[in-house]
């Protein structure tokens, strides 16, 4: 019989995976080692990528890591390894999968999304491996090619944000949402003088805070647009199923369910914006109630107490986070059963 997936656990349940900015050095190793599941996943990633990323992982250096063609990969490793941890623990706690999937969600966050596909059962992991390893160099190249700018603006919404940025636009410069992460706090990305025109601008509009962020890639805007056309190539030419539950697309906020749509999403959010804060107000208005965020650091948990106070949130990314959960969704089928 076929190991139940994660996604059969819990009803009315959104899984989450992060993107860029969760990477830590050490990041799934005690998952690693505590559990056979997640340290095949790190050697299953080792293999298809020809390099050991678990050491990369496990032991740095963070110079190293935090390069985007080795950060993506990492991320997701990471993420799978703690989704099969999760996976074998519930077993072990006698939890019994629901076998419904009905308000069941997965989304990732910008490269997150890849993960979320895997997870879902849409995208082999090796396959996904391959592609955010080939997304990664894509976009460092075309940082290099062409350098950008991205910044965090805390204190505005997105309307505010936005009109700010098609102003400059206008004007000749290159600057978008890159991503509505929660209220009050939004991604800017683009070229230099488009970023400094807009920035200076938000500062006069009242932001509370206008911080440059520590890259040179302008991730979710047009500056990314020869790295999508090259990415559409090696998406094109990799196996796509439907997924087990729909995928909360970052560009549109709404679920997506065929392989085709999934093959567009995945294109299009290299140059589009992610908007991280309606596609989680799309779960919460179709009942979603736990949020569950799967792999390195507690980011997406941290936005959606921003979004929702009221939102169940858990974040899974070690051992003790594992267990935790395991014991907690034994203990609600007991009480229901």
């Amino acid at each position: 019989m076929a190991r139940p997936n994660l996604t059969e656990y819990v009803s009315s349940a959104a899984y989450l995976f992060p993107g860029q900015g969760s990477q830590a050095v050490g990041m799934g190793r005690d998952l690693a080692d505590a559990y056979p599941p997640a340290r095949a996943a790190f050697e299953e990633a080792d293999d298809t990528l020809g390099f050991s990323l678990s050491r990369l992982c496990f032991e740095g250096p963070e110079e190293a890591l935090t390069d985007t063609i080795n950060t993506q990969p990492a991320l997701m490793a990471t993420s799978v390894a703690a989704a099969r941890a999760l996976e074998a623990a519930l077993v072990e706690a006698g939890v019994q999968p629901q076998r419904s999937t009905e308000h069941v969600y997965a989304a990732g966050h910008s490269m997150g999304e890849y993960t979320a596909l895997v997870a879902a059962g849409a995208l082999s992991y090796a396959d996904g491996l391959r592609l955010v390893r080939e997304r990664g160099r894509l976009m460092k190249e075309a940082g290099e090619k062409a350098p950008g700018m991205m910044a965090a603006i805390l204190g505005l919404d997105e309307a505010q944000v936005s009109a700010v940025c098609a102003d400059v636009s206008a004007r000749g410069g290159v600057v978008q949402v890159a991503n509505d992460n929660c209220p009050g706090q939004i991604v800017i990305s683009g070229d230099k003088q488009g970023m400094e025109a807009a920035m200076a601008a938000l500062q006069q509009a009242g932001a509370r805070k206008v911080a440059p962020l520590a890259v040179s890639i302008a991730a979710h805007s047009p500056l990314m647009q020869p790295a999508a056309e090259e990415l559409a190539a090696a998406i094109a030419a990799t196996p796509i199923a439907a997924p087990r539950v729909p995928i909360l697309a970052n560009t549109t906020a709404e679920p997506i369910t065929s392989a085709e749509a999934i093959r567009a999403e995945l294109v299009a959010q290299l140059t589009g914006g992610v908007k991280w804060t309606a596609s989680m107000q799309y779960a919460l208005a179709q009942g979603v109630t736990d949020f569950v965020e799967i792999g390195s650091g507690e980011v997406l948990a941290g936005l959606m107490k921003r979004i929702d106070r009221q939102a169940g949130r858990r974040s899974v990314k070690d051992v003790d986070a594992v267990r935790a959960f395991a014991d907690w969704l034994a203990a609600r089928q007991n009480q229901a059963g």
